[in-house]
């Protein structure tokens, strides 16, 4: 186990991982999310109370979810950088970055849309929404620091210890409904017990956090493909692929 983690650490193996893995998960994501969205839309039946604008938490939820998931993949990655130095660990969480920030923009987004017709309003300043937009921030302080900073290593560093300070707000965010009086809704799919939802309703849920999950991993390998290009110009293995034009 050990040696294939050594193994996966090494950046053209990383590399070459994913180039096979990316058309593949490419081809599933999209099958996934146009499943997912077709009976999220047209077969789940409509909300007896929201009526048809709860049908927004096909793309809220997966976001929301997602914001926070990719910021633990950087928060582990940073902590596998900070102790064993692996490059690798430092490219997926500088990459994984961007597309975080995007999903959390995404959840506040269509929160607000979804908040006007149920609260009455665009935004309040709720418990979860206020964590959520926090967190926002820290992906913008993760991505500024970054490229504040000249010396890579130092840079990468830096960012580690910060992604590993902001993991705080991630169970703030989830806790958030049962911690204070909030306008947002309590977890109704991950509670013990049976999810309050339906499965009408929940199938196309979850078939759509996995299209969105797989959404960022294929994003994530691709950009984190370009930045091994990057890192490694001047190695063999990397002019060897230029020049048989296999990028």
């Amino acid at each position: 186990m050990f040696r294939w983690f050594h193994r996966l650490a090494s950046l053209r193996n990383f590399y070459r991982l994913a180039e096979i893995l990316m058309p593949w998960l490419a081809v599933l994501c999209a099958g996934l999310l146009a499943v997912g969205l077709y009976r999220g839309l047209f077969v789940a039946p409509a909300d007896y109370e929201q009526g048809e604008s709860y049908r927004i938490i096909y793309v809220h939820v997966p976001s929301a979810w997602m914001s926070m998931f990719i910021y633990m993949v950087i928060a582990f990655c940073s902590a596998l950088f900070l102790v064993w130095k692996m490059k690798i660990a430092d490219i997926v969480a500088e990459v994984s970055a961007p597309i975080g920030a995007a999903f959390t923009f995404l959840a506040l987004l269509t929160g607000s849309l979804w908040g006007k017709p149920m609260w009455g309003t665009w935004w309040e300043w709720d418990a979860r929404l206020t964590s959520e937009l926090i967190l926002l921030f820290i992906y913008f302080g993760y991505m500024a620091l970054r490229s504040a900073i000249d010396n890579p290593s130092t840079a990468a560093r830096a960012v580690a210890i910060l992604a590993l300070v902001g993991v705080v707000n991630i169970p703030i965010i989830h806790y958030s409904v049962e911690w204070w009086n909030t306008l947002h809704q309590p977890a109704s799919i991950t509670k013990i017990g049976k999810p309050s939802i339906h499965i009408s309703m929940l199938i196309p849920l979850l078939l759509m956090a996995l299209g969105f999950t797989l959404f960022y991993v294929v994003n994530m390998l691709a950009r984190a493909r370009n930045v091994i290009l990057q890192r490694e110009a001047k190695t063999s293995w990397v002019r060897e692929r230029v020049s048989e034009g296999r990028l």
